[in-house]
């Protein structure tokens, strides 16, 4: 059978960095090919390459046998390559209509393109408003929105980058299982994931990514976790297995040697150590954050938290879970002073760090230097000149801090690996030792090493003193973190015990 797809030696340089080297991929029709690898292994822009957004500086691709060099995205969607970004295109403001109508031919008609929607929608078995505003979506919501504009192109290969990285548990699986049926009527998907339960059980073929190289093509089926996660880290010990989706859990990985700006090492990198050990909090003191019945309205009067009571102590880690659109996102901005309550006590510090989920968005200014970005934290009560200078060496010790791999302070944050602004991100929201740290999502679209270096650093600041709240979509990761779970459901909070079966029942309502 003549593959769908073949990527052959495909090299690629940004400046300095070579991104790929030589790197190769072949998809079969019909097949889930799992992409793996670290951040910064090349697995984003080799599928880059393959969608048009760039030309490799050599190598070739070939499209059901004949080659072809695309000079654009438009040029794989003639092709009937589809791709949906980790960080999504959509506009906002705009319907699902209009999003999916974006980048069409002649005039635009609402009726016909609502009506293109719901035709692609339930063909594909994905459920979606077309008429619905963009912004108002859940995350789930927006993503089928992204496929659904994919398949409206009736592409044959579907590229997903990172898919499930900011779904519930029920969500992802809802979307692999899309995901396999899609393939099984015929199509192919690319799906590139750090989660390696997921590859393995929607999967057909793996190729792993180390540096710009294939170092690993195999059959999902001849494979197994621990292979997978050698391939990924090179030199990697596996301990006691893997945890939940295939993430580190509490892992020591080492600091490698100097790196390059996109988080890949300039030499071998240091050993990573996977284990399922979770050391034992110090003993919890004041309480530092606190909620008594607090209740939230939006600007519409929509009642998005409901007489919410919560203590969070110092030397802790709340955990919270939640299905998407629960209130957990109400519930953290209350908790880090970013949303004020309608009703109801809140007692905060005057030092909170927070950590949003979507850093582009909320934390970082891409196309300012790292000293700039630095600079955020605490801006709003600085007055008179700004000390660059001392600024540049501030952010020059949080770079070595916190292993964050970039070569000096005043490169843009946009040239860092999605590892690398996180480690970076949390870092400055730790820079002064706040009393109290609100993260949400800290591993999402992060590889093996940089989950476990900001897991690493909640428990540090746990350790030393600080009430840390943590919400991640990725139940286990917040069973792995957490000293105490509550989940929130339909606005309001539950504590439960430190289990998945009790985490479960009341994500979905059913402990209510």
């Amino acid at each position: 059978m003549t593959p769908l797809l073949v990527l052959d030696g495909l090299s690629h340089r940004f400046g300095r960095v070579e991104a790929l080297r030589g790197a190769s991929l072949t998809v079969r029709p019909g097949t889930v090919h799992a992409l793996l690898g670290e951040n910064g292994a090349g697995k984003s822009t080799l599928m880059r390459a393959a969608f048009g957004l760039l030309q490799p500086d050599r190598g070739v691709l070939r499209w059901k046998g004949a080659p072809h060099r695309l000079a654009s995205p438009a040029a794989a969607l003639r092709l009937g390559i589809g791709m949906v970004h980790q960080h999504f295109t959509l506009v906002p403001a705009m319907t699902v209509a209009e999003n999916v109508a974006l980048g069409g031919h002649g005039a635009f008609d609402p009726a016909q393109a609502a009506a293109r929607v719901r035709e692609v929608a339930m063909r594909a078995g994905l459920t979606l408003d077309p008429d619905a505003r963009v912004g108002a979506l859940p995350v789930g919501a927006q993503q089928r929105c992204e496929i659904v504009k994919a398949l409206a192109r009736d592409v044959e290969l579907l590229i997903l980058d990172e898919p499930t990285a900011v779904l519930a548990p029920g969500e992802a699986a809802e979307l692999l299982t899309w995901v396999r049926r899609y393939a099984d009527a015929g199509n192919a998907v690319v799906l590139i994931t750090h989660k390696l339960r997921d590859a393995l059980a929607v999967a057909d073929d793996v190729t792993v990514l180390h540096r710009g190289r294939t170092v690993l093509t195999t059959r999902a089926a001849d494979s197994s976790q621990e292979a997978l996660a050698a391939a990924m880290i090179g030199d990697a010990v596996i301990g006691d297995g893997m945890v939940g989706d295939g993430m580190v859990g509490d892992a020591a990985t080492g600091h490698g040697t100097a790196g390059h700006a996109d988080g890949t090492a300039a030499d071998r990198p240091a050993a990573a150590t996977v284990r399922t050990s979770r050391p034992a909090p110090m003993t919890t003191g004041r309480v530092v954050l606190a909620l008594d019945g607090v209740t939230v309205r939006d600007a519409r009067g929509v009642l998005l938290l409901r007489e919410v009571t919560l203590t969070v102590r110092a030397g802790e880690i709340v955990g919270v879970a939640a299905v998407e659109g629960a209130g957990q996102h109400p519930l953290l901005r209350v908790l880090a002073g970013r949303m004020e309550a309608s009703t109801g006590r809140v007692q905060r510090p005057a030092r909170v760090g927070f950590v949003p989920e979507d850093r582009h968005r909320d934390a970082l200014l891409l196309d300012a230097p790292l000293f700039e970005n630095a600079a955020l934290r605490g801006a709003g009560a600085r007055r008179g000149r700004m000390p660059w200078a001392a600024l540049r060496a501030h952010t020059s010790a949080l770079l070595a801090r916190h292993d964050v791999r970039a070569p000096h302070a005043a490169v843009p944050a946009r040239t860092l690996s999605g590892g690398n602004q996180q480690k970076f991100v949390l870092g400055r929201e730790l820079a002064d030792e706040p009393e109290a740290l609100v993260v949400e999502n800290p591993s999402r679209g992060l590889d093996f090493k940089a989950t476990a270096a900001v897991q690493a650093a909640l428990r540090a600041a746990r350790d030393g003193g600080t009430a840390v709240v943590v919400y991640s979509s990725d139940l286990d990761e917040v069973l792995l973190l957490a000293d105490r779970v509550v989940v929130m459901y339909a606005g309001q909070l539950t504590e439960v015990a430190r289990t998945r079966e009790a985490a479960g029942r009341a994500m979905l309502g059913s402990e209510r």
